[in-house]
């Protein structure tokens, strides 16, 4: 192309090849990293259903300490009928 006497289009074009290869260059590596991401989370949903598995009983524990509780009460309670 011949840009004699329009020297300011050629900048223009210049200068907006430059703002898209910058931005092309910022945007690239976000891309490569929420597609990282995106992978990884499969494999972190797995780890987080697995300790929700691991962690289950831990719903009946309260159940358990009253259920022990109860138990060393009623000790206590034999112990001193006994004179001890």
């Amino acid at each position: 192309m011949d840009f004699t006497g329009h020297e300011g289009w050629l900048i223009g074009y210049v200068i907006g090849l430059v703002v898209v290869l910058v931005v092309v260059a910022l945007v690239v590596p976000i891309l490569i990293l929420a597609y990282r991401i995106g992978n990884q989370a499969g494999t972190i949903l797995g780890g987080l259903k697995q300790a929700e598995v691991n962690t289950a009983g831990l719903a009946g524990l309260n159940e358990t300490i009253a259920s022990a509780l109860a138990i060393i009460d009623g000790l206590k309670r034999g112990r001193t009928r006994l004179g001890g």
